[in-house]
């Protein structure tokens, strides 16, 4: 019997100012505003907030829910600023070298390894929220005695699946790396390529899942990891047998990697899943609503990751994280701000609009249709988390350097072989 996780089954970009009572909501692209202009009894605080959530659905919701708090705090002002992919990291960073660092502003796990070593996070161990977040989203945030991020959700990352194709050819969702390989066969015979993948995430979260997968089942996260950051161990000793899946596949022609390499994540990869030519696409859920805003004629789900010899598992991730700069010149009404940000009301609506899972303890995934199978997966602890806190290496950023070198027919052995001595690399700064 297989041990898999029980599978069965425009929006208008909204530019310059949009009148609503005595709330201005800006928004277009790179910057989105949301000011009160009611008469102030009291000095006004303005808060900055930027983020690499720029998709108008993302943004709406942010924007209610700053509307919201705004209301709640008259003295205080947030305008909030996004930018799109790497772009935004890059910002951050000169931003917070130059000394001109936002008061609020969204983290991943390698930037942060970054900023804890400049202390130019603050501690949110004092938020009122923090005792609803779960055990394991505390052990992920936690930093010593210090906490320096907060999630708002949890985000997956799954295998999309037409089901209008599947059923077409006879074909189920693959339950097992074996049954998913044979599908891809069926599909790949008939010329059709099987596997839409993206440049960034798509590699790297299949090879993170499959490499650490027993580690997490072992619950042996703390030793590995740390074996890992001494350099006791090498990421290649783990990671070597997910690559090899993805080089598998592209060597089979299951993904097309000339195409690939030059397709971005939840974005071009999006579209070419929407015309209804290939069955499967692997990217990040949290995209599901945006594929059925897209009317791609067909029905799709997003089913649990089938990479191991006996099942199925979830690549999950604490993701939206809000850290509060440590000068920031505003600092009780930031921490004030965060705290509305992660009240259960404000997590539950954020999670449902990215399709995603709540990090709070008793938090609903979202309602989503399309990620309804993931859901058993993520309850079972099939799941490993793509970007652990415990690591204190740049594992994201690595990874999806080893997926480029792939896709552009670097031989496994050499890619294993750089991020090695790139991680060394790292090693050295800390």
């Amino acid at each position: 019997m297989t041990n898999s996780c029980g599978i069965r089954g425009r929006f208008r970009v909204l530019c310059g100012l949009v009148l609503a009572g005595t709330l201005i909501l800006g928004g277009c692209s790179e910057r989105n505003i949301v000011e009160n202009y009611e008469e102030q009894q009291t000095t006004v605080t303005t808060l900055t907030f930027f983020g690499n959530k720029y998709e108008p659905e993302n943004v709406v919701v942010i924007e209610s829910i700053i509307s919201e708090f705004m209301d709640e705090n008259p003295d205080i002002r947030v305008s909030y600023e996004s930018l799109k992919g790497s772009a935004y990291y890059d910002a951050l960073e000169k931003r917070m070298e130059a000394g001109k660092g936002d008061d609020v502003f969204m983290v991943n796990h390698d930037i942060l390894l970054e900023l804890e070593e400049k202390n130019q996070v603050a501690d949110l161990s004092g938020l009122a929220s923090i005792p609803e977040y779960t055990d394991l989203m505390l052990s992920q945030m936690a930093e010593g005695e210090h906490i320096h991020w907060v999630p708002t959700v949890v985000t997956a990352f799954g295998l999309y699946c037409n089901l209008d194709l599947l059923k077409e050819y006879k074909q189920e969702i693959p339950e097992n790396l074996e049954d998913w390989k044979k599908t891809c066969s069926v599909f790949k015979e008939k010329g059709i390529t099987p596997v839409i993948a993206n440049n960034d995430i798509s590699l790297k979260t299949l090879a993170i899942g499959q490499g650490f997968y027993s580690v997490y089942q072992d619950d042996r996260q703390s030793e590995v990891f740390g074996n890992l950051n001494s350099g006791t161990e090498k990421l290649s000793q783990y990671l070597t047998s997910g690559f090899s899946i993805a080089e598998e596949f592209i060597q089979k022609g299951f993904i097309d990697a000339e195409k690939a390499l030059d397709t971005k994540k939840t974005e071009d990869d999006l579209t070419e899943f929407a015309k209804g030519e290939s069955p499967f696409m692997l990217t990040g859920a949290w995209a599901a609503g945006r594929v059925e805003g897209m009317d791609p004629g067909f029905e799709f789900a997003i089913a649990p990751l089938p990479i191991l010899d006996d099942g199925n598992m979830l690549v999950i991730n604490p993701d939206v994280r809000l850290s509060i700069n440590a000068q920031s010149e505003n600092m009780d009404a930031a921490v004030k701000f965060v705290e509305f940000f992660t009240k259960e009301e404000n997590i539950r609506k954020f999670a449902d609009q990215q399709s995603s899972f709540s990090p709070l303890k008793g938090g609903s995934p979202s309602t989503v249709k399309a990620i309804q199978p993931l859901i058993s997966c993520y309850e079972e602890n099939r799941t490993v988390i793509g970007t652990d806190g415990q690591l204190n290496l740049p594992i994201w950023n690595l990874t999806a350097d080893v997926s480029k070198q792939l896709l552009a027919g670097e031989a496994l052995e050499n890619a294993m072989e750089w991020m090695d001595r790139e991680a060394a690399a790292e090693r050295g700064k800390l």
